[in-house]
């Protein structure tokens, strides 16, 4: 849970750091510019506010790992993905969209770090503890953060200890675990697709090649 809390803060700080010009550059999401990507930040903040807003006593039925499914590959194409578009069109000017982003994502952060490790939520018909569900949005925050810096070097990366420990849960997802000549961020744009192996590292690879990739959502 410390964890989550981090890795948000830093995706927010890199998010608050960006000029104007930054929110019409390519992100690493296929399809979406980063206004796109920072509008998408907005509804999984709200995501995770109506999470831990949904208490149940029911029995956990997924973990951190089983919290995510493997998915078909981004297009572009998708319904959901194209209200995205629209929705951070219509901010006009960058900075609502950051002012938007800042005032969601610091009321998740509070809740997060207000919740009960121990308690259950529920989400997508699904139950899981606060400590597993916020657990599980470390990968997302970190894949996220990747796909934000992916054509702005100047921005911070997501940290070793985000990365890490969001290559841990894509390996539990893969049921694999990857070269260990692989960096953590190099393991997690292309276990998730994001970026081709080179010749090199489909050879290092070897069977789990085949398998790529892992697109989680």
């Amino acid at each position: 849970m410390i964890l989550f809390s981090r890795s948000w803060s830093d995706l927010l700080a890199a998010v608050a750091g960006l000029s104007d010009e930054d929110f019409a550059r390519p992100s690493g999401c296929t399809g979406w510019l980063v206004r796109d990507l920072v509008c998408h930040l907005v509804v999984d903040a709200q995501d995770v506010l109506i999470t831990l807003a949904t208490p149940t006593a029911e029995e956990p039925t997924r973990d951190a790992v089983t919290y995510w499914q493997v998915v078909e590959p981004p297009t572009g194409e998708d319904p959901l993905d194209a209200l995205i578009v629209r929705l951070a069109a219509a901010y006009e000017q960058p900075a609502l969209l950051k002012f938007h982003l800042d005032d969601v994502g610091s009321a998740a952060g509070r809740a997060a770090a207000l919740a009960d490790p121990t308690g259950r939520v529920g989400t997508q018909g699904q139950v899981l503890t606060a400590a597993d569900y916020l657990s599980a949005y470390v990968l997302e925050w970190t894949l996220h953060h990747l796909d934000l810096v992916a054509h702005l070097p100047q921005t911070a990366p997501p940290t070793a200890e985000s990365l890490g420990r969001s290559r841990e849960l894509l390996e539990g997802i893969a049921g694999a675990a990857f070269p260990v000549s692989f960096t953590d961020r190099e393991a997690l744009l292309i276990g998730t697709g994001r970026r081709a192996p080179t010749a090199t590292e489909a050879a290092a690879l070897g069977a789990l090649a085949a398998r790529l990739p892992f697109p989680v959502g």
